[in-house]
């Protein structure tokens, strides 16, 4: 069994402003730099085998107080990365809510691709794709994913089976840490957008073993 503790990286000035996408020198603020040196003590009960993140500055930020007290490196996936906003990139949230296509990403995400971006569902598959990729690597582990909000939400709801059309209804917040055992026989969420102390799964929440008949 794998276990994955998907971690959205800290606060910066950006957060439910602007779309920051893959803009570069976008960094955690002085209580995004609060949250990822808190996350060492959060983290503390947890045997950690592995640290996976997105390349981009504020998540590496985020994953680099729990690698220098673990002594792991980080290894950067590039799937785990922002969406591709395209067009979109760099704009204010109020602006983008005035739009007309606002609606369908909001209501009907599956639908819709950013200008000169990417979709939803290719997000979704690339991400999906990476923590597969991360899960064969580590059958028995549990490892740390830094990434983003929308990505974590459409890996929890590929693995909770959640319509991507519905996934807008996930909150993920600065911080939080969400966990998902996968074994065999599937998969179980264990924790949601939890941001106070950590503790490992106890053994009714690990994904069931089935019986042989």
């Amino acid at each position: 069994m794998t276990t994955l503790i998907l971690i959205r990286h800290g606060h910066t000035d950006w957060a439910d402003k602007k779309l920051a996408g893959w803009l570069p020198d976008v960094h955690l603020n002085d209580l995004g730099q609060k949250q990822a040196q808190d996350l060492v003590e959060r983290l503390k009960p947890i045997e950690l085998a592995a640290i996976y993140s997105s390349p981009l500055e504020r998540t590496l930020e985020t994953a680099q107080p729990v690698a220098r007290a673990r002594g792991l490196k980080i290894n950067k996936v590039p799937n785990l990365g922002e969406v591709r906003y395209g067009d979109w990139q760099g704009q204010s949230l109020k602006v983008l809510a005035q739009k007309k296509e606002w609606k369908t990403v909001q209501a009907t995400p599956s639908t819709f691709a950013f200008p000169n971006g990417e979709s939803f569902r290719e997000m979704q598959s690339r991400a999906v794709a990476a923590v597969e990729k991360i899960i064969a690597a580590h059958e028995k582990d549990t490892v740390v994913l830094f990434s983003h909000g929308d990505v974590i939400k459409v890996i929890v709801a590929y693995y909770s089976g959640i319509a991507l059309d519905n996934f807008q209804r996930i909150a993920i917040s600065p911080a939080s840490i969400s966990v998902i055992a996968i074994g065999p026989f599937g998969a179980r969420i264990g924790r949601l957008n939890d941001t106070g102390p950590f503790q490992p799964l106890p053994d009714h929440q690990q994904p069931a073993k089935r019986k042989a008949t």
